[in-house]
C-alpha cells in the first residue's frame, strides 16, 4: 500500500490542488501509512492537535478564530521539506469556536505544496462526513478538488 501512496504523491505534483486525503475506517493503519511515507519521502509531520493546540493557548479564546489559518499556515511552512508535508491528528480544526472549514484550509495550503493529511471522518458516496449528522462539530464536504486515497 505505502509503494501506491507513493505513487499517488508523484502523481499530485503536476495538479493544481495537491491534497491527498487518507481516508479509512478507525484501526485501519492510516496514520502508520502516513508515518512510513514521511519516513520514505524524509518529510515531516505536523501534529495539529499538539502543534496547534499549543500556539492557540497563547491566543486569547475569543481571538482565536481570528489567527488560526495564519497559525496553521506559518506551523506549515516552518515543517514542509521538498515540497511535501504529512498532516496527522487534525481533529482541532473541527473546533466550532475556531469558526473555519478543515478541508478549504487544507486546500488552501495545498495550493503550492503536497499535503497528504489522515481524515478522522468518513465517506458517504462522492462526500467527506466528519461527526456524525447533528452532532455540533459534524461536517459535509464534496470530495472535488483533492485526491481521496482509501485505507483498508
Amino acid at each position: 500500500m505505502i509503494d501506491r501512496l507513493d505513487r499517488v504523491v508523484d502523481d499530485v505534483s503536476t495538479v493544481h490542488s495537491k491534497l491527498v486525503l487518507l481516508i479509512g475506517e478507525p484501526g485501519t493503519g492510516k496514520s502508520k501509512l502516513l508515518r512510513q511515507l514521511a519516513e520514505r519521502r524524509a518529510a515531516p509531520t505536523l501534529n495539529v492537535g499538539a502543534a496547534l493546540g499549543r500556539e492557540l493557548l497563547t491566543v486569547p479564546r475569543a481571538r482565536r478564530h481570528l489567527h488560526v489559518a495564519e497559525i496553521f499556515r506559518r506551523l506549515a511552512d516552518d515543517l514542509v521539506s521538498q515540497g511535501i508535508l504529512t498532516v496527522d491528528n487534525i481533529e482541532l480544526l473541527f473546533d466550532r469556536t475556531l469558526q473555519l472549514s478543515p478541508l478549504d484550509l487544507l486546500r488552501r495550503q495545498a495550493q503550492s505544496r503536497r499535503i497528504i493529511a489522515v481524515w478522522p471522518g468518513g465517506t458517504r458516496g462522492n462526500r467527506l462526513t466528519y461527526a456524525e449528522t447533528g452532532h455540533s462539530e459534524h461536517q459535509d464536504y464534496a470530495i472535488d478538488g483533492l485526491v481521496p486515497f482509501t485505507v483498508h
